[in-house]
């Protein structure tokens, strides 16, 4: 009977837990995992030059705007755009070009006035040199590679592009192109005909146009006529010598008005030039004719058969003054100036533009980091009309052997300067300077009140 009563106890309380738990909410079913946030991609591989440039490539600053300013136009503003269109196009980044004739008179008012291009243009580095005090410019060696930087310009670009701003020395900019006027032109085959040899001393030079004149020929074609700038053919040969005589640092205290030009220098410099200028039998027309010939005229007498001078020193541009139908590197060469004193090496007189950044943003850190790559400027060098001052241009790319030699003379020269009556000031370099070396040249001043009056009329 008990054990009946317990059975029947134990039923019902089964009964009843069936039923509560029946009744009991039903359990909540486990939340689903989160998914994995997807990864960051990764970076790519830093380039030479620097990271920013791979990320360009890589697509990430697709969109961007770099804005650029500069003297282009005209022709030249064509050609640029041409020259970076490729990079613009694997990028994404409009790089936004204004050219303008007035871009050194207004350069210097824009970044003073807060309104600065992201990067900018400079046709010579004195201009730059005011933006680097100011400290406008940022140090090139924050934005590209230093080691980029001493890999792909020679130490004579760089000392060039090295500036004194607010915190110290930088380097203001990077140099794109450059043209050069410490050459000698010749008729290569005339000259080869007459089995004269290409010197490569000042000395060896001397004795080439002796033998030439020694021949019956006259060696040497030169003129200085230029209209309102007659004489500036004269301060270019003044400068090419200076470099010769005294050296960069002499070059430089004496464009800055530190060493003057009646100086034992400057007097040097003209000694070697009136060796060669005022002896009738090496010059066309003699002394007498140099103020009367335009300088692009001097070199067409080379062109005639036989040559009625064989040598016309000039900067690379004058080969457009030369008879069309003449071919560089058979009809005409040329050889490098020889140096005089060999603890100045093989200095470079020439020009040339450098671009100087004004802000810093990833984007314009890849078009500078690109723009320190001569592959920036192939086009504009296959097309004719550019020289790069870049290590990793090919000298392939230049269209005639002559511009090629042009080229590797640039970019090998131990010393390169801007010309010197440019920077200087106005009313000398531009005034005094061409006036009274014409006055000298046609024997209407001495050589001492020549360039005492220069001396006189630089600013106090």
């Amino acid at each position: 009977m008990k054990k009946n009563l317990i059975w029947s106890t134990l039923a019902v309380l089964m009964i009843a837990a069936m039923v509560l738990g029946a009744c009991a909410a039903p359990a909540a079913p486990a939340a689903p995992a989160e998914p994995a946030a997807p990864a960051a991609p990764e970076a790519p591989a830093a380039l030479p030059q620097g990271q920013e440039l791979a990320n360009a490539y890589a697509g990430m600053y697709k969109g961007t705007v770099v804005t650029m300013a500069g003297p282009f136009t005209d022709q030249d503003e064509v050609v640029f755009n041409d020259s970076i269109k490729g990079f613009e196009e694997k990028t994404g980044i409009d790089i936004q070009y204004t050219g303008s004739k007035e871009f050194e008179a207004s350069i210097n008012i824009r970044l003073d006035g807060g309104d600065r291009p992201d990067i900018a243009d400079y046709p010579q580095p004195g201009l730059l040199r005011y933006a680097v005090e100011k400290g406008y410019a940022i140090d090139m060696n924050t934005l590209i590679n230093p080691e980029w930087i001493k890999t792909n310009y020679t130490q004579a670009w760089q000392d060039l592009a090295t500036m004194t701003g607010p915190n110290g020395a930088i380097a203001g900019g990077i140099w794109a192109r450059a043209n050069g006027k410490s050459f000698v032109f010749y008729p290569k085959k005339a000259f080869d005909e007459a089995g004269y040899k290409v010197p490569t001393t000042w000395d060896e030079m001397m004795q080439l146009t002796a033998d030439i004149a020694a021949d019956g020929d006259t060696p040497w074609c030169i003129g200085i006529e230029s209209g309102a700038a007659t004489g500036w053919t004269m301060t270019d040969w003044i400068e090419d010598l200076m470099l010769r005589v005294a050296g960069g640092e002499g070059y430089d205290k004496w464009v800055a008005g530190e060493l003057k030009f009646d100086s034992p220098e400057v007097n040097e410099a003209l000694d070697y030039i009136e060796a060669i200028w005022f002896n009738d039998a090496y010059v066309y027309g003699g002394r007498a004719a140099i103020p009367t010939i335009n300088f692009g005229d001097a070199p067409k007498p080379m062109f005639e058969n036989p040559p009625k001078c064989w040598f016309n020193r000039q900067g690379n541009f004058v080969t457009t003054f030369f008879p069309e139908e003449s071919k560089a590197g058979e009809d005409y060469s040329f050889f490098y100036l020889p140096g005089i004193k060999e603890e100045f090496g093989s200095p470079v007189l020439g020009a040339g533009d450098i671009y100087a950044v004004f802000n810093d943003r990833p984007e314009v850190r890849a078009v500078i980091q690109y723009f320190s790559t001569g592959e920036s400027l192939k086009v504009w060098v296959e097309q004719g009309g550019a020289i790069l001052t870049h290590n990793d241009a090919s000298l392939d790319w230049y269209v005639d052997p002559v511009t090629r030699g042009v080229a590797e003379t640039i970019r090998n020269a131990t010393t390169f300067r801007f010309d010197g009556s440019d920077m200087m000031p106005g009313a000398v370099g531009a005034g005094t300077f061409w006036k009274y070396m014409t006055d000298y040249v046609s024997g209407s001043a001495t050589r001492e009140d020549a360039l005492k009056a220069i001396d006189a009329s630089w600013p106090k």
